[in-house]
């Protein structure tokens, strides 16, 4: 391999010392301006690369943040990572990507990936079946920052950015029994994370203040894909009494079920009402227009990218100790409402 130019090649054909080749490049005041151009010169003609490495294990920092998410391909986990970036790079900072695919062992890889190449802080939102935090005792045990976003659990050494999901589903459910609907199926995720548990609870909770007995074969469990919300609407299909809605956990699920339903000839929302949650761009597409939740992806990513910087900062004074929840809307549209 051919060898790598370093200060002391620059500084020899110069006839000046290393430092000064050091601190032109940093540009430093004490270096004029004509000595600076001609080692930029130089670099720029021979080919030379700043050891970022080496400079960073001097500094102990990396100037880059650790990402994990499920899926790069979630419209609100890329909102995400795009406030993240956005706050990361105007503070000077890199980001490391990286996706669990929602499987624990790819997120526990992940997060050995990004110990190992030191990030300076990490952000996380857990995957579907992640049910502790034992792969992060590396991270916790060096104090380097973990901040976790909407996919979280409770650990005193770091700050959650969550919305209040179960709300949001009292509210969603509440609008759809305001709607005259009686028997509402609810389809959601694997109910480990907080998330699913939370939108659950906040499904029940609407049906016992309308006095609307609670039956757990009413609850479909699945990954909430596109895929399987047409899974979910032919078993509904197949059930002696249909329901009269039908709220999922995340748009793309409710879309799903929503063209099986009305391939099978059922009027949305007079048959079968619908809601979803995230506001993802497939609930404009489909028609009727699809109720949904909407909370905001990319300023949840500015948010948990600005809190984790004040900790890298040591701003410790104006940092929450534990959760920061943010605001949802509840958003009505033609699938729900006559």
């Amino acid at each position: 391999m051919e060898k790598e130019v370093t200060i002391y090649d620059i500084a020899e054909r110069l006839n000046v010392s290393a430092t000064t080749v050091s601190r032109g490049l940093q540009d430093h005041p004490t270096i004029s301006k004509k000595t600076k151009k001609r080692i930029f010169d130089l670099v720029e003609e021979l080919g030379y690369r700043s050891n970022q490495f080496a400079k960073n294990l001097r500094n102990r920092r990396t100037s880059t943040i650790g990402v994990i998410v499920g899926k790069l391909n979630s419209h609100f986990q890329s909102a995400a990572i795009s406030g993240i970036a956005h706050t990361a790079n105007r503070n000077g900072y890199n980001l490391l990507i990286s996706q669990s695919f929602e499987i624990f062992s790819q997120e526990a890889a992940g997060v050995k990936t990004m110990f190992d190449s030191r990030v300076d802080g990490l952000l996380v939102s857990l995957a579907y079946d992640t049910r502790d935090l034992q792969h992060f005792e590396d991270f916790f045990k060096k104090k380097i920052p973990v901040l976790f976003f909407d996919r979280v659990i409770n650990h005193d050494q770091c700050i959650n950015i969550v919305i209040d999901n179960r709300k949001a589903a009292y509210r969603i459910t509440r609008h759809l029994i305001d709607q005259g609907k009686k028997h509402i199926i609810h389809i959601t995720g694997p109910l480990v994370q907080n998330v699913y548990i939370d939108r659950l609870n906040g499904y029940k909770d609407a049906l016992a203040e309308a006095g609307i007995p609670y039956d757990p074969a009413d609850v479909i469990i699945n990954d909430l894909t596109l895929e399987d919300g047409k899974l979910a609407a032919t078993a509904i299909l197949q059930r002696p009494q249909l329901p009269d809605a039908v709220f999922a956990a995340n748009d793309s699920c409710a879309v799903g079920c929503m063209l099986t339903v009305k391939a099978a000839g059922l009027r949305i929302p007079q048959d079968i009402a619908f809601a979803g949650f995230n506001n993802d761009p497939v609930s404009q597409v489909i028609e009727p227009n699809l109720t949904t939740v909407q909370y905001d992806g990319y300023a949840m990513g500015q948010v948990a990218a600005n809190h984790l910087l004040k900790c890298l900062g040591g701003d410790t004074d104006n940092v929450p100790t534990d959760t920061i929840i943010l605001r949802s809307e509840l958003l009505i549209r033609g699938s729900s409402r006559e």
